[in-house]
């Protein structure tokens, strides 16, 4: 029986896997599309765009996330329960006191943003309030508070670059083919095969962010299972979480990923394929439940 150590190191690697891969994958990319046009200082150019227009955006992420949410500030008085849940989970994790925000949304959720633990927030509805338990709620604050510790978001700012890379790269690769002047530039063989990429490519750096964003969850359940001592209340959590078909308002296709569920409730779909579960920004919930269940504390 695996441990929830020998779980998370798993995941960790895995991550660091897809990650490299990324990177790697970037690069060649980037190659070709610069040997088929004869331009190589397309790469390093579409990387200082993509760092710039991600840095802003990573400074500012949390406040438009929350704003979208329509997420409202608490503290110790107007919801003690939960204030003394974090204040706790922040003591045994290490990490400092996050903010907490509350959306007044009957739908079961929750999600951290942040641009790391110093600037953390955590944010629940009132769905997973009134719905859960008091074990199952603190499993559920435990698993935000491990992409806090984590450095999820950071690593997510990370990933975004890479996909705008690509991106950029594929849009530049068109443009500069039709509209850049001389079609004597560059090796054909480079140009078909760029071609192809420009076509694939941003697909392909879709998936890898999926599947990191799938390999983080898995890291979350297991690290909040280490800090709570208590997998069964994370993975009953879960179970009421998926149960409830109720989807959450504020949430779209731009903010699903970080809540600690789907919010959409798609991935409840039990027709789906097993393909089309690489578009997913989550694991599917049985798998999930059942990797707390085996873990070995």
């Amino acid at each position: 029986m695996a441990t929830a150590y020998t779980y998370a190191n798993s995941n960790k690697r895995k991550t660091w896997f897809w990650l490299i891969g990324f990177v790697l994958f970037v690069i060649v990319v980037g190659y070709i599309f610069s040997r088929a046009l004869d331009m190589p200082w397309i790469l390093p150019l579409a990387v200082t765009i993509a760092i710039i227009q991600s840095g802003l955006s990573y400074w500012s992420s949390d406040k438009i996330v929350l704003s979208i949410s329509r997420a409202k500030e608490i503290d110790k008085t107007t919801n003690q329960t939960l204030f003394r849940l974090v204040e706790n989970l922040s003591i045994a994790s290490g990490l400092p006191m996050p903010k907490i925000y509350i959306i007044d949304d009957s739908a079961p959720n929750a999600f951290a943003t942040g641009r790391d633990p110093k600037h953390a927030v955590i944010c629940v509805t009132t769905g997973l309030l009134n719905k859960l338990d008091k074990q199952e709620l603190e499993g559920v604050l435990a698993h935000e508070f491990s992409h806090i510790g984590n450095y999820d978001i950071r690593l997510q700012t990370i990933i975004v670059i890479l996909v705008g890379l690509i991106a950029l790269l594929a849009d530049w690769f068109v443009y500069l083919r039709f509209f850049g002047g001389d079609d004597d530039n560059g090796n054909w063989v480079f140009v078909l095969i760029g071609f192809a990429l420009a076509l694939l490519s941003p697909l392909v750096a879709s998936l890898i962010q999926l599947a990191i964003s799938r390999k983080r969850e898995f890291l979350a359940d297991a690290d909040g299972a280490l800090l709570t001592r208590n997998p069964d209340g994370l993975a009953r959590a879960l179970e009421d979480i998926s149960k409830d078909k109720e989807p959450l308002e504020v949430a779209n296709k731009a903010t699903a990923h970080l809540y600690i569920t789907n919010p959409l409730k798609d991935q409840t779909d039990s027709k789906k394929s097993r393909f089309s579960g690489l578009f997913d920004t989550h694991p599917p919930i049985e798998e999930r439940v059942k990797a707390l269940r085996d873990m070995a504390l």
